[in-house]
């Protein structure tokens, strides 16, 4: 067995260590530091979805965007009719108001994703270009749906009131919010580890991308598997629409649309499907986003591109590339 690559695991604390005396102040560094783990932990979730649909089904889903705001706009709906445990100062009464949000949104975008993928996306399988194009065009008519059910405008998603607010550490200023996102992502984390890599259905799944017919010869049906995979990609997907959501504290139809470079990007540097080189890009674009936006505002749009351009550079097919695990 290969010895583990631990290399790409020290970009992160490398890239927070490295910026330090840019900063020069040790609260301002930690604020902006956890805040870029959050950011890039919300995003994790997000791109976690699409991860797993490109790694295993080598699917090229550009709709992944559609999923993300209809989770947010479904939390809008979810949380407006629960007004009394949101405004509550007891974080349990607001958990039970955020829970059954989180839990609807994915529900709606995982049975989204299953029509998705039975008549967008099953029509173009093993055609890149083709699949690129269709889930574009797919992306869109649902943003219009989106516009048809909840209309154009932007919507308010505030944070429920147990949840506002910042805790001191020192002179640093952490927002709750954040911590809780940081909790959430890496829950999301060690269950798809754990999952893919400890349970009979990842097992199944792993040996299907691998050899496709022998695992069918064994009487195992793969179609369904990777439409389950698609589903919870979709599903997913919403659960990070609900997160990303409540972090900006608004949502709009076009929400997805306008993360999914963070995605891709975050993709691309973790090495196309694979799930720790996921979590790595995503915390990179996370504090490189914070870092910029703080240090040099007028480059931060520009930031995470010249990121991933950096990792390429270095390892061409990203940090964890699938075909050499």
């Amino acid at each position: 067995m290969k010895d583990f690559d631990w290399k790409p695991l020290a970009l992160v604390p490398l890239l927070a260590v490295l910026v330090f005396p840019f900063i020069g102040s040790g609260s301002t560094w930690l604020t902006l530091t956890v805040a870029g783990l959050a950011m890039g932990m919300i995003i994790f979730i997000i791109a976690s979805g699409l991860t797993l649909v490109f790694g295993l089904m080598d699917v090229l889903n550009f709709g992944h965007g559609v999923f993300i705001a209809l989770g947010a706009f479904v939390a809008t709906t979810v949380l407006g009719t629960m007004s009394d445990w949101t405004g509550s100062q007891e974080l349990w009464r607001n958990l039970v108001a955020v829970l059954p949000a989180m839990v609807v949104a994915m529900l709606v975008a995982g049975a989204v994703g299953l029509a998705f993928e039975r008549f967008i996306v099953r029509p173009v399988y093993g055609q890149h270009l083709k699949q690129i194009l269709i889930t574009m065009g797919g992306m869109i008519i649902g943003e219009e749906l989106i516009k048809v059910i909840w209309g154009p405008a932007q919507i308010a998603l505030p944070l429920p009131e147990a949840m506002r607010g910042s805790l001191l550490i020192g002179d640093a200023a952490i927002e709750k919010y954040r911590l809780i996102a940081v909790a959430v992502g890496l829950c999301v984390f060690a269950l798809l580890v754990w999952t893919l890599s400890r349970t009979k259905i990842g097992l199944l799944i792993r040996a299907g991308v691998q050899d496709r017919e022998m695992v069918e010869s064994l009487g195992y049906r793969i179609r369904r598997l990777f439409v389950g995979v698609f589903v919870v990609g979709s599903a997913l997907a919403g659960l990070g629409g609900v997160m990303w959501g409540l972090y900006q504290q608004n949502v709009v139809p076009q929400m997805g649309a306008q993360v999914n470079v963070l995605i891709f990007i975050v993709i691309i540097i973790g090495g196309l499907g694979s799930t720790g080189g996921a979590l790595i890009g995503a915390l990179l674009v996370g504090l490189m986003a914070n870092y910029t936006g703080f240090l040099a505002p007028k480059v931060a749009l520009f930031s995470n591109i010249a990121l991933m351009a950096a990792v390429l550079l270095w390892r061409p097919q990203g940090v964890y590339p699938v075909t050499s695990r």
